[in-house]
């Protein structure tokens, strides 16, 4: 069975072409860029035959999808001969709110639910929709389902997703923490696991995605129960543009001084804070470590605070667990960047981490266990794939119709 993987964003489409039936081998991936904008960009990269790209305006995502299509049967680059080779098509959701604590086959009652839940994501939701539409346009036959990023967050209790507000934003908005990168967190924790040796459903797993988004997820016993993330991607971690945790009185009183409106306030903790916010120069992890070693000390300010406020939400995730058995490193900073991998995890004797500096040293993008044989605690390194986690679920949702 062959499944489509789509992730729509506001202005870009990423896709795959998994085929489930062949141990979930990659036939092709790429990326449409600058959909709505001039000299949009399909840049298709097949397995086993060359890469190529074509430069043209893209108005919407229809045609963007319909670029792809015709690239997965290109006579040269292709990967099948025709569309009806599609089995599935498998999307990414952001945000599936308290309605879906599972991938669903999408109809038009999942697509009202989606929209109802899209102020909550609407960077996100929208552009995740118009990835639906126009397969349904396209491919109005072929089964379609939704993976959401909120969804692995469902099993958290209501102390630890609730928000010390008056409960009536809960009733009447449902302003709680939902959490994101699910789909990431959930894939490493059971990769990590059986790459192990260990019962997935039943330790104590701290998962961190560390990239330019970033979070980090306590998970007992299979199950989601604390994620650093909140109502939106911005809590949690300190990021590339996004502040994380702030003092809500710090935010008005800066909205006070300054002046500024809703989109401003939104703008700054969103666009310009995080490690671009503290460095002045970046939110790339490693011109910040170049500067940082030419001794530029605003650099060296945003590294050392990111690798600390990792450190601080695995301590308290391992305290919220009563311990840890478990540390996956993925994400884009997390697989490739042993300098941080090391300032977060160098002090964790107490935990029962004996960290091997030593082999950590250098090592990219690869599953690589970073714990000395004799460490209680196993730290590990596993690069995600989302994109597996989505045709999987829709794989299976589609063949138990």
């Amino acid at each position: 069975m062959k499944i489509l993987v789509l992730n729509c964003g506001s202005s870009s489409i990423k896709y795959q072409l998994i085929d489930m039936n062949d141990d979930g081998r990659l036939l092709a991936k790429g990326i449409v860029e600058r959909i709505g904008l001039k000299d949009g960009e399909l840049k298709h990269k097949p397995d086993g035959k060359d890469d190529f790209s074509i430069v043209q305006n893209i108005p919407n995502h229809t045609i963007g999808i319909d670029l792809i299509l015709s690239a997965l049967m290109d006579s040269v680059h292709g990967v099948i001969s025709n569309k009806n080779e599609i089995d599935a098509v498998g999307h990414r959701v952001a945000h599936g709110g308290e309605n879906f604590s599972s991938s669903i086959i999408i109809d038009d009652s999942v697509i009202a639910d989606i929209e109802r839940v899209s102020e909550l994501a609407p960077l996100h939701n929208p552009a995740n929709l118009k990835g639906i539409f126009s397969m349904k346009k396209l491919l109005p036959e072929v089964p379609q389902v939704a993976v959401f990023d909120t969804s692995f967050h469902q099993t958290m209790p209501a102390y630890s997703y609730m928000y010390a507000i008056p409960y009536e934003y809960y009733e009447k908005f449902k302003v709680r923490r939902y959490g994101f990168h699910g789909t990431s967190h959930k894939y490493v924790a059971m990769k990590s696991c059986e790459h192990l040796n260990i019962d997935f459903n039943n330790s104590k797993i701290i998962t961190c995605h560390l990239g330019n988004g970033a979070s980090i997820t306590a998970i007992k016993n299979g199950q989601s129960i604390d994620t650093s993330m909140g109502l939106t991607p911005v809590e949690g971690l300190m990021m590339g543009t996004r502040s994380g945790d702030l003092d809500l009185g710090a935010l008005l009183y800066i909205a006070q001084k300054e002046n500024f409106n809703f989109e401003q306030m939104n703008n700054l903790i969103n666009k310009q804070s995080g490690l671009v916010g503290i460095s002045g120069l970046s939110s790339d992890m490693r011109d910040l470590h170049k500067a940082s070693e030419e001794g530029n000390d605003r650099a060296k300010l945003a590294l050392d605070m990111f690798c600390y406020r990792v450190r601080k939400y695995i301590g308290a995730y391992t305290a919220a667990m009563g311990g840890v058995d478990l540390i996956v490193m993925t994400g884009g900073i997390g697989e490739n960047d042993w300098i941080v991998r090391q300032e977060v995890c160098k002090d964790f004797d107490y935990l029962g981490l004996k960290f091997d500096a030593n082999f950590n040293k250098g090592v990219r993008c690869v599953t690589t266990i970073l714990s000395k044989p004799e460490s209680k605690v196993k730290l590990i390194i596993m690069p995600t794939n989302e994109e597996f986690v989505i045709a999987n679920d829709t794989y299976s949702l589609v063949t138990d119709k």
